[in-house]
């Protein structure tokens, strides 16, 4: 009998309200899949204690590096991550068990006075940390014809939406699925459709992550999958690879399902580059057979980099240093 089937699985988590939220309802999964207690603990990242700009920092990555050397190190047994913090190159020592069932993936404004975007003066003055959602904020903007300004901003989500409550920004753009997880979709005044806005590329999806090595967890965390979810966030973090863009890019991607009646049959996968003004954007979509293997979904991905680089997506995404 396995000595440490009566000990706790230890569940490494960013402290943010956020990730202790979502890495609370995939521990409550895991007792009940393994039938052992599971305790969380709490690791600092550098993401979230440097108060630069995330792609100043580094981008994506900054929030993982700390998980996963806990990891490595046997100070934790799995990590949950936000899927959209996790660079695109997966460590061979590690592997992602599970990605579950994905979270509504679209970006939600919170505004003043419970605005629409479209109700939006113009000049309203928009925080946002993200070149992405900058990008298609302005291009979204100027299809209203009207202007906008964005203002660079950090923080969790109180800070953020803060901003808005003491009068300094008209609004904020939030994760939806991050207001979802802690309570507070009802707090966002607009859903913002994926048609004007995609989201990053496995924005609302988890990542449950755990060592190469360890098969009868990985097989027990396999529970949890969703692989709709697996193929469509593989699809787009291929797009996201094929195009060397991390989070310090203006890139979006969202697949999603097509179904005839109730047999999901096709996959759509949507993908965006533009400039940071939103005067330029590069946007194309593709569809094919939902994808039977992490290959196919890969191929998915990369096929529609492909045409996007042909049609100038490189010459949108600015000098990229060595």
């Amino acid at each position: 009998m396995n000595p440490r089937l009566d000990q706790p699985l230890r569940l490494g988590t960013r402290r943010s309200k956020l990730a202790m939220s979502q890495s609370g309802h995939v521990a409550e999964a895991v007792r009940a899949i393994t039938g052992r207690p599971v305790e969380l603990v709490e690791i600092t990242t550098y993401g979230d204690v440097s108060r630069e700009s995330l792609s100043q920092i580094g981008g994506t990555g900054v929030f993982v590096t700390a998980l996963r050397e806990a990891l490595v190190r046997g100070e934790v047994d799995f990590a949950v991550h936000s899927l959209k913090d996790l660079p695109t190159t997966q460590p061979a020592e590690l592997v992602i068990a599970a990605m579950p069932r994905r979270e509504d993936p679209r970006d939600a404004l919170v505004a003043r006075d419970g605005l629409t975007f479209e109700q939006l003066p113009d000049g309203a003055r928009i925080g946002t940390g993200s070149p992405r959602r900058r990008s298609q904020l302005h291009a979204y903007a100027k299809s209203l014809g009207k202007v906008i300004e964005t203002v660079a901003i950090r923080g969790n989500v109180d800070t953020r939406i803060g901003f808005v409550r003491n009068g300094e920004l008209d609004a904020v753009v939030l994760a939806a699925a991050g207001l979802n997880r802690i309570g507070r979709g009802d707090e966002a005044t607009d859903l913002i459709s994926v048609d004007n806005m995609l989201p990053a590329p496995g924005q609302g999806a988890l990542a449950v992550e755990c060592l190469a090595s360890e098969t009868d967890l990985i097989s027990a965390l396999a529970e949890l999958d969703d692989p709709y979810t697996r193929a469509a966030v593989t699809a787009e973090r291929a797009l996201l690879g094929a195009l060397e863009a991390g989070c310090s890019a203006p890139v979006g991607a969202l697949a999603d399902l097509l179904a005839d009646g109730q047999i999901v049959n096709e996959m759509r996968l949507r993908g965006v580059v533009g400039t940071l003004d939103g005067s330029t954007l590069v946007q194309l979509s593709t569809t094919g057979p939902v994808p039977q293997s992490y290959d196919e979904a890969m191929a998915l991905g990369r096929e529609l980099a492909d045409e996007m680089l042909a049609k100038g997506a490189a010459g949108l995404m600015g000098e990229r240093s060595l």
